[in-house]
């Protein structure tokens, strides 16, 4: 029987709590119960206690997830010293807390990308460790992915051959997105899929074949306006450097998309564009706009061969999941 994994899943660890908490310059209050930052979300004990998120995923029927630390976490706008400390703290609580229950939980790798060079050393490190891929940001405070300093994190994360998760955070703001929760609701969508078209016209998955991204809210507008990309390749100037409408194309070999779009015609139309193969199970979980029912949606949009592949199959063969954990209950 098939493993469910959850790929898309957030955790704060506890000693990254601790460490927010006693020093003021992450610009931090941990206060009634609530992470106030540049995002206020309720603190629930499913983000630091391993059990809690055990039963939250037996609730949605879900046998693992690999866990990312939540993206308000990433302090990349910190000094040095302070995000050195911070991503120590938080990969030892990421391997602590999925050593809680190793059959069920893996976890993905934070690092600090506003260093380059020292994210190329933790993330050996992390990989020693046991991580199971890392996640960045889809920008690093401002810095883009596809600027040439960060050439060597992709050639380490090819070399290892594990998924990179980017998450969007630190969105370009957009005044027009400032009312009705858009710079969530259509900011992060953006944000993905500028990321994702800035690494196809650097060359990054053509330097890095091995390469595997895996994209959140249904890959953002990518899946529906790759043509528009292509088209621009045949016919602008800016974009003579940039591979092939036929190179484009081969990158989404390359990328694997969460089921996030909460709606089941998208979440059709996002298999057929891209592949059953590249669609993995996500959930945002505990986030409010996250997938509380992830089974339920999926089956209102796919047949149970498809959610099967999407909920199990792609995402055991991403992160070499076995057999169906004897720990959750029937």
């Amino acid at each position: 029987m098939s493993v469910f994994v959850d790929v898309h899943n957030h955790v704060i660890p506890q000693p990254v709590i601790d460490e927010v908490a006693r020093e003021p310059g992450y610009g931090i209050r941990i206060a009634d119960g609530r992470w106030h930052g540049r995002l206020v979300h309720p603190l629930v004990d499913e983000f630091y206690d391993p059990a809690a998120k055990l039963r939250r995923l037996d609730e949605a029927g879900i046998d693992a997830a690999v866990v990312s630390i939540a993206p308000p976490a990433f302090f990349y706008d910190r000094p040095e010293a302070l995000g050195l400390r911070v991503w120590e703290a938080a990969n030892a609580g990421l391997a602590e807390f999925c050593g809680a229950a190793p059959g069920r939980l893996r976890w993905f790798a934070t690092l600090p990308m506003q260093q380059p060079g020292e994210a190329v050393r933790m993330y050996r490190e992390a990989v020693a460790a046991g991580c199971a891929g890392v996640a960045v940001a889809t920008s690093i405070a401002g810095r883009r992915l596809d600027e040439e300093e960060y050439e060597e994190f992709w050639a380490a994360a090819a070399q290892h051959g594990l998924p990179v998760l980017v998450h969007p955070w630190f969105n370009e703001p957009h005044p027009a997105l400032d009312s009705y929760y858009l710079q969530n609701v259509i900011g992060n969508p953006v944000e993905t899929t500028v990321m994702a078209e800035r690494l196809i016209c650097a060359g990054v998955f053509e330097r890095h074949p091995g390469l595997r991204l895996i994209l959140m809210h249904g890959g953002g507008f990518l899946p529906y306006q790759a043509g528009r990309l292509c088209h621009a390749r045949g016919v602008r100037p800016e974009l003579a450097g940039a591979p092939s409408p036929e190179q484009i194309r081969l990158a989404f070999g390359q990328l694997y998309f969460d089921t996030i779009t909460h709606d089941a015609a998208a979440l059709r139309y996002l298999v057929e564009r891209v592949g059953a193969d590249h669609v993995v199970l996500g959930t945002d979980l505990p986030y409010d706009m996250g997938l509380h029912q992830p089974l339920d949606t999926l089956r209102s949009a796919l047949p149970e061969e498809v959610v099967t592949r999407v909920a199990g199959d792609n995402p055991c063969r991403l992160f070499g999941i076995g057999s169906r954990p004897a720990a959750r209950p029937a």
